[in-house]
């Protein structure tokens, strides 16, 4: 049974009428008879009365006509939600970012794009790298910001920024006396690190450099999150290494200073399913590609 069955009984109801029903429906008579026909079969009812003079409708025709009614103006009510959450999704963007995403590219692009799309609902969520793209995979996220260059077949992305490292250390630390740090010193150091969970790009980039230097880092502490690693180097249970976006976020008690030699840089990707197909989307894209900074 389909749709179209049930409007036809509707209009052959309102009609009482094969000919002039046919004629509302732009149909042949013979076509919409036996229409009716299969309705009948498939329910296994009569719907209607048929004589040469006139079409009236049988009892179970007139509780049918009532149900069905119903059944139709809710698919006409599901067709006119999805298509309102249609035309919704097609001006809004849901982004995922890192806190540096916060600080140093919104301010450059939001402002401008929300004057070019007025009406447009921008969903910002603050999120860890893995979570961005689990959501971005299944479809939560249009686009994300994150450490992670994801290159497969469902997502793309491409460089927005890339910034130095910074070595943070308590003010009362013996290291606060140097003007530049010899990585050497930092051997068996107390460290907090971040939890590579919630940053891994930044968790293996801060080994990697460990470990191409020689030097073994005494980890006291994993961090969830930036606050936290500024706030434990802050109280003195630690040196940190975190990326330059955190400056403005500095603690009384705790100083930058830079290494010999130097920290590397590290990337800020933006990352898109390739099938989002939203017009939105690719003028977000657009704009972000013509960011004047590649790198802090």
């Amino acid at each position: 049974m389909e749709l179209r069955h049930l409007r036809y009984f509707v209009t052959v109801a309102e009609e009482l009428s094969f000919s002039k029903a046919a004629s509302r429906l732009y149909t042949s008579q013979p076509s919409l008879s036996q229409q009716i026909k299969d309705l009948e079969t498939e329910l296994g009812v009569k719907l209607f009365n048929r004589t040469k003079r006139k079409v009236e409708l049988t009892e179970e025709g007139e509780v049918f006509l009532r149900e069905t009614r119903l059944t139709l103006a809710q698919a006409e009510k599901a067709v006119s939600i999805t298509r309102q959450v249609a035309q919704a999704k097609a001006f809004r963007l849901a982004i995922g970012f890192v806190p540096v995403a916060e600080m140093n590219v919104f301010p450059h692009i939001l402002p401008a794009f929300r004057i070019l799309y007025p009406d447009l609902s921008v969903e910002l969520k603050s999120l860890n790298n893995q979570q961005q793209i689990e959501r971005l995979r299944n479809g939560e996220l249009d686009i994300t910001f994150t450490r992670d260059d994801v290159q497969d077949e469902e997502i793309d992305s491409f460089l927005i920024l890339k910034e130095p490292l910074k070595f943070l250390v308590p003010k009362n630390h013996p290291l606060a006396a140097y003007k530049v740090v010899p990585v050497r010193m930092l051997d068996h150091q107390d460290f907090i690190i971040v939890n590579p969970s919630e940053s891994l790009p930044l968790y293996n980039l801060i080994l990697a450099f460990a470990e191409q230097n020689h030097i073994h880092l005494n980890i006291v502490q994993q961090a969830d999150n930036i606050l936290l690693n500024i706030n434990l180097v802050n109280i003195g249970m630690g040196c940190s290494i975190l990326p330059t976006y955190i400056t403005p976020i500095g603690q009384e008690n705790v100083v930058l200073r830079p290494l010999e030699p130097e920290l590397p840089l590290i990337g800020l990707y933006a990352n898109y399913r390739k099938d989002n197909a939203s017009p939105i989307l690719a003028t977000f894209i657009e704009h972000l590609k013509k960011l004047p900074f590649k790198e802090e």
